[in-house]
């Protein structure tokens, strides 16, 4: 649990949509191994500049729905949902196989986000089966009072607003956005945190993107990682 404040029971309460690879948990590069799968599947051939540069897109989008980007990468859909399928396959390969873990003091943040009163959601840009399978490999499930992907907004994932808006319509938490309080480590998070209008945009820096890009697309705070965002939480309220 985080040091920084005490829990304050009184505080406003509020709505928190925290992103999961990166933000508050670490998979070790495995979005880049599994789509390394993928692409082989699709004869995509490792070391080819075809596989750099679309390897590197891969990089850049780090946060967006998976599903969007291959659509990108492949140019159809027929291959744009081989290449999901394939990815997601490999990817809960991967997770089966241990490779996946909680950053240090996101389970205790989240704990402590609900203790505080808070609503908490967990939103990935994978497809259910695969936000299932990191939710069960870590003992997650009853974690959050929420957890969230594309498919369950609407199909569009980051940097759309829709997984932000959704977890607001479907919990009721707050009486508004301005009450909505996004994570991640992406500016795809902070875009869609920005674009739902939610009131704080925290950026945490245990993932894909550097403090400037995330403050470039929007970060109200930039901080270490997950577990200090319990005691900024309090600040504000306090």
């Amino acid at each position: 649990m985080s040091n920084d404040t005490p829990t304050n029971t009184t505080a406003p309460r509020r709505l928190v949509v925290l992103d999961m690879a990166g933000t508050t948990v670490a998979d070790g590069g495995l979005v880049e191994r599994a789509f390394e799968r993928a692409a082989a599947r699709l004869g995509v051939e490792p070391g080819t500049p075809e596989h750099a540069a679309k390897l590197q897109y891969v990089r850049d989008t780090m946060g967006e729905s998976k599903i969007s980007v291959f659509r990108r990468l492949f140019g159809t859909e027929e291959l744009a949902r081989r290449a999901n399928s394939a990815f997601e396959e490999a990817y809960a390969e991967l997770v089966d196989g241990g490779l996946v873990e909680p950053l240090p003091g996101a389970r205790e943040a989240i704990g402590e986000l609900r203790a505080q009163g808070h609503t908490v959601v967990l939103t990935t840009g994978f497809a259910r089966v695969t936000q299932d399978a990191i939710l069960d490999a870590l003992g997650w499930r009853d974690l959050a009072d929420l957890t969230l992907c594309p498919a369950d907004a609407g199909g569009r994932g980051r940097p759309y607003p829709d997984m932000v808006l959704t977890a607001f319509l479907r919990t009721g938490a707050v009486a508004g956005v301005h009450e909505v309080v996004v994570a991640g480590d992406t500016a795809y998070d902070m875009l869609s945190g920005v674009r739902a209008g939610a009131g704080t945009v925290a950026g945490v820096l245990t993932g894909a993107h550097g403090r400037a890009e995330l403050e470039r697309n929007g970060a109200t705070h930039v901080l270490a990682s997950v577990a200090r965002l319990p005691g900024l939480l309090a600040r504000e309220s306090s």
